[in-house]
C-alpha cells in the first residue's frame, strides 16, 4: 500500500505546500507510521506524519517514538490535526464495523481531506458511489485490509468526491489463484462477493485469465500475473498498467466494482 500511495499520490505529496498524511488506527506499535514516513519522504521530503489512534495507552506508547516529521495524536474519524490531510491512510481499521456504517465513514473522513478542484462532487448517498478514477486532485484517503504480513492486500482510493479506484495487491509467490484475495476485501465489498455482484464477476473473470495464462507460469508468477492482467483489461476497467503489475497489483476504476443495491 505505501509503494502504491508514493507511486500514485506521490506528486501530489509533492505539490502541497505543508503536506500532511494521516495513518489512523495504526495499532499496538507505532511502526507502521514510522514506515509510511519512510517511504513517503522518499517521494515528498517535506511531507510529515500523523499518527492518530483511539486509544490512549497507544499513543503515550508511540511518544518516544516521535521525530522530525513525526507525532502521534489521540483521536479517531474526527482526524484531529488542523491542517487538511494530504493524504490519509486507515488499513485494516473498518474491519469491526458493519458494512452499512461504510458510506458515512468514509464521508466523514474524506470531508476532512484536502479539497479538490471546486467543480468536484462528494457521491456517497445510499449506494457508495463515485466517480471512475483518475486524478481529481485534492486529498486521498485509503482504506482497505490486509492479512497479517502484508501479502495480499485490497484498499478503496477516495478523493473528497467519493471513491475513486480498487486495487488488488499480492505478493505472488504466494498467490494460488487471484480469487484468494477475496478474503481481504474492505468491508464495502467483502459481503458482495456473491453471484450477482460485480466484484464476483470480477474475480471470476480474474480466475479465468489466471487459468489461461498459466503457460506464462513457466516464466514466473509475475509474468503470469502480467498476462492475466492485460486479459482482464478487454472487459474490465484496468487504470494502471505493466508498471503496477509487475508489483503484483492490479487497480480498477470503483464504478466497475461497486455494489448493487
Amino acid at each position: 500500500m505505501d509503494r502504491w500511495i508514493a507511486a500514485t499520490h506521490g506528486a501530489a505529496l509533492r505539490r502541497a505546500p505543508s503536506p500532511v498524511a494521516v495513518d489512523l488506527g495504526y495499532g499496538a506499535a507505532p511502526w507502521t507510521a514510522v514506515e509510511l514516513l519512510a517511504r513517503l519522504r522518499t517521494v515528498a521530503p517535506r511531507v510529515r506524519v500523523v499518527g492518530v489512534e483511539i486509544e490512549p495507552a497507544r499513543v503515550a506508547a508511540a511518544k518516544p517514538y516521535e521525530r522530525e516529521g513525526l507525532t502521534f495524536r489521540h483521536g479517531g474519524f474526527e482526524v484531529p490535526v488542523p491542517e487538511r490531510p494530504t493524504l490519509i491512510r486507515a488499513a485494516n481499521v473498518l474491519r469491526q464495523y458493519d458494512e452499512a456504517e461504510v458510506a458515512d465513514v468514509w464521508a466523514r473522513l474524506c470531508a476532512r481531506l484536502a479539497p479538490a478542484t471546486s467543480d468536484s462532487r462528494c457521491t456517497f448517498g445510499g449506494t457508495l458511489g463515485g466517480t471512475p478514477g483518475g486524478d481529481f486532485g485534492g486529498g486521498l484517503l485509503v482504506e482497505g485490509t490486509c492479512d497479517e504480513i502484508g501479502r495480499r492486500h485490497v484498499w478503496v482510493a477516495l478523493g473528497p468526491e467519493g471513491p475513486r479506484t480498487v486495487t488488488f495487491a499480492t505478493r505472488l509467490g504466494s498467490l494460488d489463484r487471484p480469487s484468494d484475495l477475496a478474503e481481504r476485501l474492505p468491508k464495502a465489498l467483502i459481503h458482495r462477493n456473491i453471484p450477482g455482484e460485480p466484484v464476483h464477476a470480477f474475480l471470476r473473470d480474474f480466475d479465468r485469465a489466471w487459468a489461461g495464462a498459466a503457460p506464462y507460469a513457466s516464466y514466473g508468477a509475475r509474468q503470469r500475473w502480467i498476462r492475466a492482467v492485460r486479459d482482464l483489461t478487454a472487459d474490465w476497467p484496468v487504470t494502471d498498467g505493466p508498471t503496477r503489475w509487475r508489483q503484483g497489483e492490479v487497480t480498477v476504476a470503483w464504478g466497475a466494482l461497486a455494489p448493487r443495491r
